[in-house]
């Protein structure tokens, strides 16, 4: 069965063209990218063994083997972090015993009275799972007639791959679904990322298995959103990390004017003047 690490890793080796990299053609191949042999001679370690690490027959490669492999597949940083990340939660010591659980929803009430300053504006406390904790009413108005919390729980991943509303309401819907199934992998327990891909896989289909086994590290850029009432809203997301409970204050900011305007119109109720 594979893993995390080896599922990363041949996906980043099958992405590198190897003339990229001044290597020669070596003629038709079954499958795209660069060779298990070139990258297992990059980084100093035998085929088999990287076969091994790939297919998740060795879970516990070395903190210097990983940083071999991270130096062939030429990953910048955050790649690299992702996968220092992977091979931590591979391991056989995060492995043992595990049993899909839902992540605990409460929230500090310190956090909420932090999230009660900031009304009206328009932020929530999320995890990386995509629940959506707690929100301002700004938040709320933000959103009203998309359907993202019209549910008990709402999450944000079972509402961009399960509700057709969603590619409407984001504009970038493709950059949205790739930043939400790579956060998945930050999720605060293996436990609680096996919970929510058992649930959401069989209803997501391939659009979020895809994008959830391919690993990319997103480009966050501005926020652009389709409100229901006609606004196009830009914003910028600033973000509180919460380490004690691997939660996150998300606080959305106006990208420009017309969307200043907007949101005043939409969490007050009043037409703009003109």
């Amino acid at each position: 069965m594979g893993t995390p690490l080896g599922s990363f890793i041949r996906a980043k080796r099958d992405s590198i063209q190897p003339e990229s990299l001044g290597l020669p053609d070596r003629g038709r191949r079954r499958s795209p990218g660069l060779r298990r042999l070139d990258l297992a001679t990059w980084a100093g370690i035998s085929v088999e063994y990287l076969t091994r690490i790939e297919q998740g027959r060795d879970r516990n490669p070395s903190p210097a083997v990983i940083n071999a492999l991270a130096g062939a597949l030429h990953l910048d940083l955050s790649e690299h972090n992702h996968l220092r990340y992977l091979a931590k939660i591979t391991s056989d010591e995060c492995s043992v015993d595990i049993r899909p659980v839902p992540p605990p929803t409460d929230v500090r009430p310190s956090v909420l009275r932090t999230l009660r300053l900031l009304e009206p504006g328009v932020a929530i406390v999320t995890n990386r799972l995509g629940d959506i904790l707690a929100h301002t009413t700004g938040y709320r108005s933000v959103t009203t007639g998309t359907g993202l919390l019209d549910t008990a729980r709402p999450n944000l991943n079972r509402y961009l791959f399960t509700d057709p509303r969603a590619r409407t309401f984001f504009a970038d819907w493709d950059d949205i679904a790739d930043e939400q199934a790579f956060d998945l992998w930050q999720a605060p327990s293996l436990e609680n990322l096996e919970w929510l891909t058992a649930e959401l896989t069989p209803i997501a289909g391939p659009d979020f298995t895809r994008r959830l086994n391919r690993h990319i590290v997103p480009r966050r850029g501005i926020l652009r959103l389709n409100h229901p009432a006609g606004h196009q809203l830009r914003l910028h997301r600033e973000t509180l990390e919460l380490p004690a409970e691997s939660r996150q204050l998300v606080v959305f900011l106006p990208a420009d004017n017309q969307t200043t305007r907007a949101i005043d119109q939409l969490t007050t109720g009043k037409q703009a003047v003109s």
